[in-house]
């Protein structure tokens, strides 16, 4: 895979909360003209596919572990989480579209850092949306309480 942009702006390093009082640009490598983002700007929010770039090795994981490193939640492996220590290393988040200026599109509350590639850009549509109740564990709200 090829990354279609990068992240500009935003924070420099990966930390927990408070995501959603984050702006930051996501820039379209230069292969996109743009017309590749005709149309978006009909959408409020954007799914964004990325690579966590800086992850090393060291910190995939595979087994079961405490999110956050909190012994009061229960271990749960990887796939029942979504730490950025992920065997291919992707991400993915649901963000405030702001604007678009040529291959520039302005975001908010994307929860990567500065210089990372994204991957994909998606138009979040009702349709595609989860149908019926979401049902999750209490230690996942709690951990969601404060991210945005």
């Amino acid at each position: 895979m090829e990354p279609v942009g990068r992240v500009e702006g935003g924070r420099a390093e990966a930390t927990d909360d408070s995501w959603d009082a984050e702006t930051a640009r996501i820039v379209l490598e230069a292969r996109f003209g743009d017309e590749a983002l005709a149309g978006l700007d009909g959408f409020s929010h954007i799914e964004v596919v990325f690579h966590f770039h800086q992850v090393p090795d060291s910190e995939i994981s595979t087994a079961a572990r405490h999110p956050r490193g909190r012994a009061d939640w229960p271990k749960v492996g990887i796939f029942a989480q979504r730490g950025k220590g992920r065997p291919n290393r992707i991400g993915v988040t649901i963000c405030r579209f702001l604007s678009v200026t040529g291959r520039t599109l302005n975001v908010q509350g994307l929860d990567a850092i500065n210089g990372t590639p994204v991957l994909d850009i998606k138009p979040v549509m009702k349709g595609f949306l989860p149908r019926g109740e979401i049902r999750e564990p209490a230690w996942a709200g709690e951990l969601m309480k404060d991210y945005w």
